[in-house]
């Protein structure tokens, strides 16, 4: 199983790099490559294990997405995000389970509202990736990623509560309440105090590969400890990621650099082989499924997709419009959302990975030795669910974004935003260098060669602001190559020249592996400096 698995992970990645290479969207061409494989015969069945998901697959993939996020923009998007990842899969849950409740044979009221739990949570790793490759607005961006970090812990508290009514624990509305809020609290109250304690120890270490090995096993031991207390894993996690996202900025340069790359590269892994793993799992669902009329499937499984589509562009609109039609304060406070930009929300409600996983992962009976009731059918739809909306927003979410004209240049305003914040920066360095010196002098211990310092790290700060200014003109004309953009452009061709030279000096034997790979971080880390200018 160890070389199935692996061998899976290898064709993901495989297929990850073409459709990279071909500007295609990889959730999509990762599912539909699954699906095929899946019928092709003696291919070996794989089957989705739940606890690989839920506690090896989604919490880096939560805390990679929580460092990459603003909680300033969160918190200033507060009553939308709660809307959508809150009050959306609640909705949901009730919705899709009385549907399924009426239509399904052999389903209970809380299975039915397990499977409404289920299929609740959108996932938007596909949302967002399409979204920056067209350039959505970034407020739009910021609703989506924002629902996907919360969504799941509401959505998963949620099923474990109705699951365990299937099975037979006694329990009613208002336990279950009281099971949701201590779920709930739990997690925010372990994502805060291990979110500052991971800062604190990162900040004394001053080791950046230290730094980055305890980020990587920091959000498996979040999940886990939330877990254990019975609080929401998930919470947990995207409220410890953010808060050292948001205080990574006064770490260590090296740290940061080392820090994005490697949790890039651990999302592109694990997203490719969750995606893969989705499509992969078409055997399992129809083995368990199999003897149902195909007219009766197809019936239930419309009614249930249809409601959850339905559901999500009932709430969006509603959660949009309502509260400005009822509160001339909510008029005043919040602009008017774009007619598109809201249906683009409304459509972007793909299904991923975590909801098979829950559905996998129900139990088989129930407490009095009875089957689960209705547990084929659950997976069975589950599947359904994803595959459908993975496909049917995912094929025509960009064609929608492109023909609703829903895009936006920011490149303008951020470069305008960045050069107002320069012009103080510099402003703040030149008076610190005064400060300095003026204390030298004090002192006693100025000298010459501080004054010539100074005169050069005047200069130099100069030319940063300068810089700002032209980048900030070159957007607005079409004028000829300023002198920065050339200066830039001719040394990242000498550091071209630079690195080719020290390979051809490795390569010749003069100097070996160890002494070429300290000289190219010096180039590379002067390149990462003209790249940001």
């Amino acid at each position: 199983m160890n070389a199935t698995l692996l061998a899976v992970l290898a064709a993901a990645m495989l297929l990850t790099a073409l459709a990279r290479r071909y500007n295609l969207s990889s959730p999509l061409v990762l599912v539909v490559a699954g699906l095929g494989a899946s019928l092709i015969p003696d291919v070996p069945e794989v089957h989705l294990n739940p606890d690989l998901v839920l506690f090896v697959i989604l919490p880096p993939l939560l805390w990679s997405a929580g460092l990459e996020s603003s909680s300033v923009a969160l918190r200033r998007s507060f009553r939308p995000v709660a809307g959508l990842a809150v009050g959306l899969p609640l909705a949901t849950t009730f919705a899709v389970g009385y549907v399924a409740y009426l239509t399904v044979p052999g389903l209970t009221l809380p299975s039915a509202l397990a499977l409404g739990a289920i299929v609740a949570p959108p996932d938007a790793v596909s949302a967002t990736a399409i979204g920056r490759r067209l350039g959505l607005p970034r407020q739009i961006m910021t609703l989506i990623g924002g629902e996907s970090l919360l969504n799941d812990a509401t959505a998963l508290t949620v099923y474990k509560v109705f699951v365990a009514a299937a099975v037979g624990v006694a329990t009613s509305w208002g336990s279950a309440v009281e099971t949701f809020l201590l779920a709930v609290a739990g997690g925010a109250v372990v994502g805060l105090a291990l979110g500052h304690l991971i800062v604190y120890l990162r900040s004394r270490l001053d080791d950046p590969l230290t730094e980055s090995a305890i980020g990587l096993l920091a959000p498996f031991v979040v999940y886990l400890v939330a877990d254990q207390i019975g609080g929401s894993g998930v919470l947990a996690v995207v409220i410890a990621a953010l808060i050292l996202g948001h205080r990574s900025a006064r770490a260590g340069y090296a740290t940061r650099l080392q820090d994005e790359a490697v949790w890039r590269a651990v999302q592109l892994v694990l997203e490719a082989f969750a995606f893969f793993l989705i499509g992969l799992q078409l055997p399992a669902v129809l083995g368990e499924i199999r003897g149902m009329p195909a007219i009766v499937m197809a019936g239930f499984s419309l009614a249930v997709l249809g409601t959850v589509i339905g559901v999500r562009i009932a709430w969006v609109y509603a959660f949009t419009y309502l509260p400005r039609l009822l509160s001339p304060r909510a008029r005043s406070r919040e602009p008017a959302p774009s007619a598109a930009g809201v249906f683009v929300v409304a459509w972007a409600g793909m299904r991923g990975v975590v909801s098979l996983a829950a559905a996998f992962g129900l139990p088989t009976t129930t407490l009095s030795g009875a089957p689960f009731p209705g547990r084929a059918h659950l997976v069975y739809l589950t599947f359904v669910v994803v595959v459908g909306t993975l496909l049917l927003h995912g094929l025509t979410l960009p064609w929608i974004i492109r023909k609703l004209g829903v895009t936006v240049d920011d490149t303008h305003a951020d470069i305008a935003a960045a050069n107002e914040a320069r012009q103080r920066a510099t402003l703040a360095a030149a008076d610190r260098l005064d400060t300095v010196l003026a204390e030298h002098e004090a002192e006693g211990s100025r000298t010459d060669v501080h004054d010539r310092v100074a005169d050069i790290l005047r200069v130099w700060n100069v030319r940063r602001r300068e810089a700002a200014v032209e980048r900030l003109q070159s957007t607005d004309s079409n004028l000829d190559e300023s002198p920065v953009a050339a200066l830039r452009r001719l040394r990242l061709q000498m550091l071209e020249a630079e690195r080719e030279a020290y390979i051809a000096e490795r390569d010749s034997g003069r100097i070996d592996d160890e002494v070429l790979r300290t000289a190219l971080r010096e180039l590379d880390l002067e390149e990462a400096v003209l790249d940001r200018e």
